[in-house]
């Protein structure tokens, strides 16, 4: 039986010869000289358990190392060792970082191996609950899209559709919880499926509706989210499912004066993707537009107070990408010469310093970096990488 795998990180060597001295037999020991060091391994691939860091390390403190652990190994329990005089950091870092516990040092051994424990025990709650989404969960909505797919094909169409642009919009924008995004667009037409199949098709394209039809295709995001509601875990699902139709000035339903960023991430990037389907829909099969794309576009950019502004950017970078492009989201060291920045970048006062569509060179790519430092958070940029011949040719240029 394999051991649980444990990290602990420091700068000092001889700390860590002496954990690994007396953890080994019960775990999988593996250590860092330093947070670098500690995140390299990390995002080469190795796996762990539970992370131990200390606080004060010189480069990166155990805060913001935590924090890039989270990102990196979102699964793995966090756990920081300091000093009596940073307890006010420590509890900082439980909010920031979501670190499981913190210790005091010096910390003995008893306390620390009775940490771990808990710490592993928490990993595999953590692990045990993923796999209860991925199994009951999993089989429970597999159920619910392959009656869709046979009740209303129409429906169980738009759903697919919609759920491939919604994914790729929620990777672009660094959505966390990409499953509950897949789910949220998978089960977002489910109430339609009492509706006949010539009713959806007209909804899908835009077209008006009868009186009683229109009314319960309105109906139809409450309907679904209420089903979604009595499967366990997915409250959050079925609140991204009941705001798929509501517009980031509030208006549209349901009626309750939610607005703006108060309306779930998930529902705004949904609506984008729902609406784009629908009117491309419009354009291309109602209308043999030849730019059905840039049309539904200029639609959408013409709806005052309807979409959240970041995402329907992110949807236009990603319908009118130039060929061969790839987006991405990237934090400082991924940013490379020949890279397009894709969004306006301004600094702390509001004023406009890049905008969109500016290639990146050594220059650039240090001011971004420097802005990145003033903020005090970890900064990330959209980018549209070009091919990668492409890509060493600006490297080239830019020396």
């Amino acid at each position: 039986m394999e051991k649980p795998r444990i990290m602990f990180v420091d700068d000092d060597q001889e700390i860590l010869a002496a954990y690994a001295r007396a953890f080994r037999k019960s775990y999988d020991v593996e250590v860092a000289a330093g947070p670098q060091v500690g995140l390299d391994m990390l995002a080469a691939g190795l796996d762990v358990a539970v992370v131990v860091s200390d606080l004060r390390m010189p480069g990166m403190d155990g805060v913001e190392f935590l924090g890039r652990v989270r990102e990196l190994r979102p699964d793995a329990v966090r756990i920081i060792l300091t000093g009596f005089a940073d307890i006010a950091v420590a509890m900082a870092a439980v909010n920031k970082s979501k670190v499981f516990s913190f210790l005091t040092k010096p910390c003995p051994e008893e306390d620390l191996a009775e940490a771990l424990t808990a710490g592993l025990r928490q990993y595999q709650l953590q692990a045990a609950e993923k796999e209860l989404l991925r199994g009951t969960v999993r089989g429970t909505i597999k159920l619910l899209t392959n009656l869709l797919e046979m009740v209303s094909p129409e429906a169980f169409g738009k759903s697919s559709r919609v759920k491939r642009l919604t994914m790729e919009l929620g990777a672009y924008l660094g959505f966390e919880d990409a499953w509950r995004l897949e789910l949220a667009a998978m089960l977002s037409q489910i109430g339609c499926a009492g509706l006949p199949a010539d009713i959806l098709r007209k909804a899908y394209r835009g077209e008006p509706l009868p009186g009683d039809k229109a009314y319960q295709f309105a109906m139809h995001p409450k309907v679904a989210a209420d089903l979604v509601a009595n499967i366990p875990r997915l409250r959050e699902v079925a609140e991204i499912i009941a705001y798929q139709e509501k517009r980031y000035d509030g208006g549209g339903l349901p009626p309750d004066g939610v607005k703006g960023e108060r309306i779930p991430l998930g529902a705004r990037i949904l609506k984008v993707a729902l609406d784009f389907d629908t009117l491309e829909a419009l354009y291309r099969f109602k209308r043999q537009s030849e730019n059905a794309v840039t049309e539904s576009l200029e639609r959408m950019y013409g709806r005052e107070g309807w979409y959240d502004p970041e995402v329907l950017d992110a949807l236009e970078s990603l319908a009118t990408m130039p060929d061969g492009y790839e987006p991405r989201l990237v934090s400082g060291d991924g940013l490379a010469a020949g890279m397009l920045l894709d969004q306006d970048v301004a600094d702390l006062k509001g004023e406009l310093v890049f905008g969109r569509g500016l290639e990146l060179n050594t220059l650039s790519i240090r001011r971004l970096l420097d802005l990145g430092a003033v903020s005090g958070k970890k900064a990330r940029w959209r980018v549209l990488v070009p091919p990668a011949e492409k890509l060493a040719f600006a490297k080239i240029l830019d020396g």
